[in-house]
């Protein structure tokens, strides 16, 4: 009950976030540019008349404020406003690709997360051992790639081994096959299968960040008076890293991964790109060059909510790891 309340708490003091962020992100992309510029300067000219049905249909002859409160009344009932294009939904496509980002974003944080706690935990327990400094080579490397580039080395890569070896075992295009397997197993192995060079990508550029991170917060809990006086009072190596240390050198490496995770969205806009996956990347860039003004918000109201959403699963697990952070009003 503790920690329910302690979320609720924090979800109290989310809300009016994220409504002062919706106010300042619709300022700024209702003044971005005019949504019917390609409609206005089309040869032959479009009637006036048309023009001024589109303004209407789009809200665009009212006042910025009046459209603000009528696209907020409407999110709250699931209706994120007009499209620019008349034959597409915003909601239907927010909920089609959130579904095909989400799934290689999630799994990606989840092994990078896995991977950086292993390998930081490692380094830091054989410190300047030959795994130490294998690894941070590794990490080095890593943090250094673009992840444009990195994932244009192993689409090429892939590429090159489905040649070598005849077969089909990674694909580069799409997020599923066209027209999809009959089966239902099959569908399963063919959508893991379009997702594993993107979440490889997303896995390698995130694991090095996070595991110099833990590596570096763990040797600073190994080298504390209280880990020293467990040791010393002859506690099992094991129960001194598991219980002591390892539980509090997560903690920032919580805050680094919930922070992070704008960083990893952006990096599956790149990803899903380079891929080309119809996916929340292609959807926002699209939108972006059509000036779709409702639908760039509505991407951006759902990325404002997930990051709200992964901070507060960050201060859920902060009072799971450390009690004393409930109480905190």
């Amino acid at each position: 009950m503790e920690i329910l309340g302690f979320a609720l708490r924090r979800l109290l003091v989310a809300v009016p976030v994220l409504l002062v962020s919706t106010f300042l992100i619709f300022l700024t992309v209702a003044g971005s540019g005019d949504p019917l510029t390609e409609l206005r300067e089309r040869q032959p000219p479009v009637p006036p008349e048309t023009i001024t049905a589109e303004e209407v249909r789009l809200g665009l002859d009212q006042p910025v404020l009046e459209r603000y409160g009528d696209w907020l009344t409407g999110v709250v009932r699931g209706d994120f406003g007009p499209s620019v294009n008349r034959n597409a939904s915003i909601a239907v496509e927010i909920g089609t690709r959130l579904g095909v980002t989400m799934r290689f974003v999630l799994v990606a944080m989840l092994v990078a997360a896995v991977l950086a706690i292993l390998v930081g935990v490692v380094s830091a327990v054989r410190q300047y051992s030959w795994l130490d400094y294998l690894f941070t080579s590794a990490g080095f490397l890593f943090l250094a790639m673009p992840s444009f580039w990195l994932a244009i080395l192993l689409k090429q890569g892939g590429i090159q081994f489905n040649r070598a070896t005849g077969t089909e075992t990674f694909y580069m295009i799409g997020d599923r096959s066209v027209p999809p397997p009959p089966t239902f197993l099959a569908q399963l192995a063919d959508v893991a299968g379009h997702m594993i060079l993107p979440t490889v990508t997303l896995v390698l550029i995130h694991f090095a960040v996070w595991s110099r991170f833990q590596r570096s917060s763990m040797l600073e809990v190994l080298n504390s008076d209280y880990v020293r006086l467990a040791t010393a009072k002859g506690l099992p190596r094991r129960t001194v890293l598991r219980k002591y240390a390892l539980r509090t050198a997560l903690t920032p490496l919580i805050t680094v991964i919930a922070l992070d995770f704008t960083a990893v969205f952006a990096g599956a806009v790149i990803t899903e790109t380079v891929f080309q996956w119809r996916g929340m990347g292609d959807y926002l860039l699209s939108s972006i060059n059509a000036r779709d003004v409702n639908a760039v918000m509505a991407w951006l109201l759902v990325a404002a909510l997930a990051v709200m959403v992964f901070n507060l699963v960050a201060d859920i697990l902060y009072a799971a790891l450390d009690p004393r952070i409930r109480h905190v009003r």
